[in-house]
């Protein structure tokens, strides 16, 4: 039998009592977490699950570390952390500059500014223990910098076929350590109809490939001519080009897509290829994220 991932769980305006019965569900069906991207306000989605929740693993996938004073973010996850018995990871990133840029955010230098907030955030008086803070990864620095420094790494989006390499920057040691967290958010869309949910994957997605960072990890991961392509797509400022710049292959190895049977094979091979949580982002083809929730369920029925 299939292991089962994670899950991606977000909580839209006037859904949120909803999502928290959702994250109850989820508890209910056995899946062994619930991780809030760094849509909405994740810490207090993960407070809210984890005052309903018992069992289930609880994050942040991620949380941008510009937004908030490090001695708000050590108050705030260390109460996580004792009120969930250990079951939160607190997950952190740097984002993108251009989504700083529209927060009036300048950012730093990723690296520098990734290990000293983790040496600020163990700095931080009389809060109690600290969860694991568990680094958001792409390019080997940041993964050597969440072994040396951090509780776990994270990716999202990332290269199923880069991932032997990328791992490969963690020790033995590191990598069969079970409190160590190894985890990728994996656009997911189920359906019969495999060209739409790879359209709809392909939507998700192509907002991300107008980062630097993430042309650069793709490129590294072996789609240099895609990402070439979108590069002269957004010099010509012919954005609407982007998207057809990204390949099939780059499409199929960085997310879930087509029918029941294949996305579950598609998440087995995550978990083989050395990703300890797979941590499923729902889409659907028709309708919104309790509409793709259902879907999913109905996989593991």
């Amino acid at each position: 039998m299939t292991q089962l991932p994670a899950v991606s769980l977000a909580a839209v305006p006037g859904r949120r009592l909803r999502t928290i019965e959702l994250a109850q569900e989820i508890e209910r069906r056995g899946f062994p977490g619930i991780f809030g991207p760094s849509l909405g306000d994740s810490l207090s989605l993960c407070n809210a699950v984890a005052m309903n929740t018992s069992e289930v693993m609880i994050g942040t996938s991620i949380t941008p570390i510009y937004t908030r004073n490090v001695t708000d973010f050590a108050q705030t996850a260390a109460f996580l952390h004792e009120i969930s018995d250990g079951r939160f990871r607190f997950g952190v990133g740097v984002s993108h500059a251009p989504a700083l840029n529209r927060l009036g955010i300048t950012a730093g230098k990723p690296l520098s500014d990734m290990r000293q907030f983790v040496e600020d955030m163990h700095a931080v008086p009389r809060v109690g223990d600290l969860p694991p803070i568990v680094l958001a990864t792409l390019r080997d620095k940041m993964i050597q910098l969440a072994q040396e420094v951090g509780g776990g790494m994270v990716f999202a989006n990332g290269a199923r076929s880069h991932m032997a390499h990328s791992l490969g920057n963690l020790s033995d040691a590191t990598k069969t350590n079970d409190d160590f967290f190894i985890g990728n958010m994996i656009p997911t869309c189920i359906s019969d109809d495999k060209a739409a949910a790879a359209a709809v994957n392909r939507k998700t997605l192509t907002s991300y490939a107008f980062l630097p960072n993430y042309r650069n990890y793709w490129r590294e991961a072996g789609f240099e001519e895609e990402m070439n392509g979108v590069e002269a797509a957004l010099a010509e400022k012919d954005y609407d080009r982007v998207s057809e710049c990204l390949s099939d292959r780059w499409l199929a190895d960085t997310t879930l897509f087509g029918s029941a049977t294949e996305v579950r094979e598609g998440v087995e091979a995550w978990f083989d290829a050395g990703i300890k949580t797979p941590i499923i982002v729902p889409s659907a083809v028709a309708g919104g994220q309790m509409q793709a929730i259902d879907e999913f369920f109905a996989l593991w029925d």
